[in-house]
Formats: structure tokens, C-alpha cells, sequence
């Protein structure tokens, strides 16, 4: 049993040529190797022949899927760049496109890019038709909802700062998050970012650490601009990233570049254990 039959809806569907073909999913696309199945029709439903092709169009998507934007991206996007391999092409619910499209857009718009119209949901069957179909209402009550991080200006570095400034920050956010940020030499020309998040300290409410830190890597996919601006080498460089969470959603106000030699940030979190806000 593959992952997608919770989303089919049944009808009738496209009609399979004989000029398909299934194919093993390589692995260079990483995105479509937890979906379920691991083989693929060829030509894919966005009309790539050849898997050299699949790979260079799909490779620049990988980053939105890793900002988990909406929970059914990847299996939006790998029922076109790998449709499952069946008797007939199953496209993607036109209301599956318009709600990833909804929560994605705007992540690809802080990127400097508008929803391709290559995606475009009315190409795509209404959930009448046999399709993969976003799962039922009752999902997001079976998830805890957490707070999401969204598009922002990018905080200035900070480099130099006492102690007790940082403290005082400390005082009016909800996280602070320890982040260690190098450049992945990249096989494709997009950029790709090896971010390890360790929490240093938190008021957490009731958030969880871990939950902290995948939402601060969410953010900084989002944000990706702010990433290129926080590593300009190869080397790695390690940031305190402190803000608040506000209505559901999460904003960074400060970056503080933790140089070794810098001792104030260290002396911040220690004193921080005992410290009372005014």
C-alpha cells in the first residue's frame, strides 16, 4: 500500500499511453523518496522526457518542500515530477494545488518568485475526477498546530553589545536559539545551507525545545535571503537568533554573531538561569 491512497478520490482518470514507461525514482530526488512508492512514469505529467531533465527542474523545488510550507507539498509536487506508476496518470485535486498553492505562494514570494504558471490549479481536475486529494479537515485537529514562521525584513547583525543589553532583549522575547550556519557546495547553482539548531535558552510556553528549533530552520528556509547574508563563506558561523511568537506567528528581531572570543553572549545565557526582568 503506497502513501498517496489516502488522498485518491475515485473516478476516472488519464489515460496512460504507450509511450510511458516506469522508471526507478533516482536519487538525487530526495523530495519524492518518502511518498510511498519508488517507482515513477516517464514522461512525468510536467512533459520531461528524460530523467536528466526531471532532476534538474525538480532539484529547484527541493528547497520550498524543505520549508515544509504546507504538509502536502511534496506530494503535490512528486504526483507531477514522479506520478506513481499505475494503469492511469493520477494529476493532482485542483483543490489540492489552490490549497498548497495558498500556504507556498507567499514563501516562494519572499524568494523574489511568483507561483510558476506551469502549476497553475485549473489545469488541474476538480475532486469530482480521480485525483490525490488534500486529506480530511479532521488532519489538522490530529496535529498540534504550531506557530509559523513568516516572511521578514532580515535583522541586522549585531556584532558588538554588553551583556546586559542582551539580557534586556532576553527579558522581551519568548526564544532565543543558538544556530550554526555553513554553505553546502552545491551540485546545482542553488545555494544550500547546512543549519544544525541547538536551544540554548527558552521561554517556552508551552512550546518544546525541538519544536523551537524546527521552527526556527523553517524560518531561516523562508527567509532565505537572511541566510546569505549570514553566511558569506563556506565556513561555518554561529548566530543567537532571538525573537518572539506573536498571534501564531514567529518574528525574529535580533542576530547576534557568537564569535569565540566573545564572551558577552556566553555570560548573557549563564547569567540569564538566575536573571529577574524588571
Amino acid at each position: 500500500v503506497f502513501a498517496v491512497n489516502g488522498f485518491l478520490r475515485v473516478a476516472t482518470a488519464l489515460d496512460i499511453g504507450l509511450s510511458t514507461k516506469c522508471v526507478v525514482i533516482p536519487k538525487e530526488m530526495g523530495m519524492c523518496h518518502k511518498i510511498g512508492y519508488s517507482e515513477m512514469r516517464l514522461p512525468n505529467l510536467m512533459g520531461h522526457t528524460s530523467m536528466a531533465e526531471v532532476i534538474q527542474k525538480s532539484s529547484t523545488w527541493q528547497h520550498l518542500v524543505n520549508t515544509d510550507c504546507h504538509p502536502h507539498v511534496g506530494t503535490f509536487l512528486c504526483s507531477l515530477f514522479a506520478p506513481i506508476c499505475l494503469d492511469t496518470f493520477i494529476q493532482p485535486c485542483r483543490s489540492m494545488c489552490a490549497s498548497v498553492r495558498a500556504s507556498c505562494a507567499p514563501v516562494l514570494l519572499c524568494q523574489g518568485q511568483p507561483w510558476p504558471a506551469s502549476l497553475d490549479c485549473d489545469r488541474f481536475p476538480g475532486d469530482e475526477d480521480t485525483c490525490l486529494a488534500p486529506l480530511s479537515k479532521d488532519y489538522k485537529h490530529l496535529h498540534k498546530v504550531l506557530p509559523k514562521p513568516t516572511c521578514q525584513t532580515c535583522p541586522a547583525v549585531e556584532e558588538f553589545f554588553t551583556h546586559k543589553r542582551v539580557l534586556e532583549v532576553f527579558c522581551d522575547s519568548n526564544f532565543a536559539v543558538k544556530v550554526k550556519l555553513s554553505k553546502k557546495r552545491a551540485a546545482f547553482e542553488d545555494q544550500e545551507y547546512n543549519i544544525e539548531c541547538q536551544v540554548e535558552f527558552i521561554t517556552q510556553g508551552s512550546l518544546l525545545p525541538y519544536e523551537t528549533q524546527s521552527m526556527i530552520q523553517q524560518w531561516l528556509l523562508i527567509n532565505e535571503k537572511c541566510i546569505e547574508r549570514m553566511s558569506p563563506t563556506h565556513r561555518p558561523m554561529v548566530y543567537l537568533l532571538v525573537g518572539n511568537i506573536e498571534e501564531g506567528i514567529i518574528l525574529v528581531k535580533q542576530v547576534y554573531r557568537w564569535q569565540r572570543k566573545d564572551s558577552q553572549l556566553t555570560l548573557a545565557t549563564q547569567k540569564w538561569r538566575q536573571h529577574k526582568c524588571l
